[in-house]
């Protein structure tokens, strides 16, 4: 990557320059002026179409957009990636999270080592265990089949498989029940545990360390309910792990059989493909996880292989660089219109901001631009009776993402008709804004009120159907655009140090937070003055509980 000044080179200022001239311009004027414009500005790959021409671009903007892709090494960056290089260079691992997708015999390599040996020997293990729980091979401790399954993880070892579970709800055996745990709190715990038998639980630990501190409460917590009701043998039925640490693992009395691999070129939000997917693969089947696996390696080839130009990750990248650095918008709005997708923008925003909010370059100079924005959204059809007034109205300057099945539930049912007449419309109404001239029978004083811009950005992922497959390209494809972004902002989209800093500061409360309130006054002292306060605070409380 070319590591000079961002904003000096040619292809910046020469983005500088152009959106100074397109600033003038209304979105209308633009389709009003060529009237094939949705053609040249969208984009089908397999089952998935991509409608990029409601924004402020025009093939142009895109050729210049590339330029500055290429000056900053996203072909060398993409090809580095696949080849298994240590491009996470602050943690000095490899990023290899497509290999975990890769259902092809092509080779893999990290260090000159071929991964996918183990990682089709993980996915031959996934498949057996998996099966033999749901055909009752692999029973509780009393002998009843396992049905119902709590995963307790965080982060990635939470979003991505909660997430996709729920996508892939139609899927799901009626048999079956998942719940998915995170939090400390003990009530999301218990809600979970709340209605199910312990002799039918099988609880998944999801931790690359086997050492996170929520996860590691929550377990020992399951574990705890568990045995006070069929006893300390039991753990070994109704406990199975993903981890880096097999050994703590075992230790934790989990039997080897349901021990799974972690990899350390595999970051936790993009670990779903890996046996962090284990309880999709319970509730779902593996055959439904193998498809997933299969449409995010169609994803991957099309990333990997096409031109920047018709790139479908690419161009959204672009697009998304275009707006943060060029128009100021704070923030992108991810709305799909399917209630499948619901929880999409929450595994957006790990992926996304975790990755790219970052301060500094790889070679720790501080940025010159805006990085990763603020990612936000829920289902279209609530969130246009919640914050899309802002999004028509605001002042600020927010791009939107649309996204729809052209079948749902019902095919193409009545209920589809009304979800795509309202995604349509809000796309419409984002770039066509009312005048004053629309308004002419409406009183003056009100016009003000019920104007609107308009010229405000957005793209439509339109998607055949909403199956495994096309899931698995979905998130492929916003793991890439994270990518490239980060690439041409030259940060490290791997890492993130921001996260364990309140790690490491919670780990040294911890001794204060157990301590008796005098005593902790002396453990407090280096603390800032609101800290501390806080602290004894609830030592108090806890005191005269």
């Amino acid at each position: 990557m070319n590591s000079s000044s961002l904003t000096a080179l040619p292809a910046w200022q020469a983005l500088k320059a152009h959106a100074a001239a397109l600033a003038g311009q209304h979105m209308r004027e633009l389709f009003a002026a060529d009237p094939d414009r949705f053609a040249r500005l969208s984009f089908s790959f397999g089952p998935v179409r991509a409608d990029y021409s409601k924004n402020r671009v025009t093939l142009e903007t895109i050729s210049l957009l590339a330029e500055l892709a290429r000056v900053r090494g996203v072909e060398e960056g993409r090809a580095a990636m696949f080849a298994g290089a240590r491009i996470n260079t602050t943690e000095n691992r490899a990023v290899l999270h497509v290999a975990l997708r890769n259902r092809e015999e092509r080779p893999m390599m990290v260090d000159g080592v071929d991964v996918m040996p183990e990682v089709r020997a993980t996915r031959a293990r996934l498949r057996t265990f998996s099966d033999d729980v749901r055909q009752g091979r692999w029973r509780g401790a009393t002998g009843k089949v396992l049905r119902h399954i709590v995963n307790i993880g965080i982060g990635g070892s939470h979003l991505g498989p909660m997430f996709v579970a729920d996508a892939m709800k139609d899927l799901q055996s009626p048999e079956m029940t998942v719940a998915f745990v995170s939090n400390p709190d003990r009530a999301q715990l218990d809600d979970a545990l709340a209605k199910i038998d312990p002799a039918e639980t099988l609880f998944i630990i999801c931790s690359k360390t086997f050492t996170t501190a929520e996860t590691t409460l929550n377990a020992d917590a399951a574990r705890a309910w568990l045995t006070a009701r069929l006893g300390e043998t039991a753990v070994a039925k109704h406990f199975a792990a993903v981890s880096t640490n097999v050994e703590a693992a075992k230790t934790f009395g989990i039997h080897p059989d349901a021990v799974f691999p972690m990899w350390d070129w595999v970051g936790g939000r993009y670990s779903v493909w890996s046996a962090i997917g284990l309880s999709v693969i319970l509730v779902c089947g593996y055959d439904a996880f193998d498809q997933l696996l299969a449409g995010a390696e169609a994803m991957d080839r099309h990333f990997e292989t096409a031109s920047l130009e018709q790139n479908l990750p690419v161009i959204l990248a672009l697009i998304g660089v275009w707006y943060a650095d060029f128009f100021d918008a704070p923030a992108v709005a991810v709305m799909p219109y399917d209630y499948r997708l619901k929880l999409f923008p929450f595994h957006l925003q790990q992926l996304d901001m975790e990755s790219n909010g970052k301060g500094v370059t790889k070679e720790g100079a501080k940025v010159e631009t805006q990085t990763g924005p603020i990612i936000f959204g829920g289902g279209g059809a609530d969130s246009q009776h919640s914050f899309f007034q802002l999004l028509h109205q605001s002042p600020r300057l927010i791009p939107c993402d649309f996204i729809i099945a052209l079948k749902g539930a019902d095919g193409a049912g009545p209920s589809r008709d009304l979800l795509m007449a309202n995604c349509l419309a809000q796309t419409e109404a984002l770039l066509k804004g009312r005048t004053a001239a629309d308004l002419a029978s409406t009183p003056e004083s009100l016009r003000p009120h019920r104007e609107f811009t308009g010229n405000r950005p957005s793209n439509t992922l339109l998607l055949d159907e909403l199956t495994p497959y096309v899931l698995g390209m979905l998130i492929a494809l916003y793991e890439h655009k994270v990518f490239v972004q980060g690439l041409i902002w030259g940060v490290n989209s791997f890492d993130q140090w921001g996260v364990e800093l309140g790690k490491e500061l919670a780990k040294s409360l911890m001794p204060a937070l157990r301590d008796k309130p005098a005593a902790a006054e002396g453990l407090l002292k280096a603390r800032d003055s609101s800290t501390a306060g806080l602290a004894l605070a609830y030592l108090q409380a806890k005191a005269q509980q």
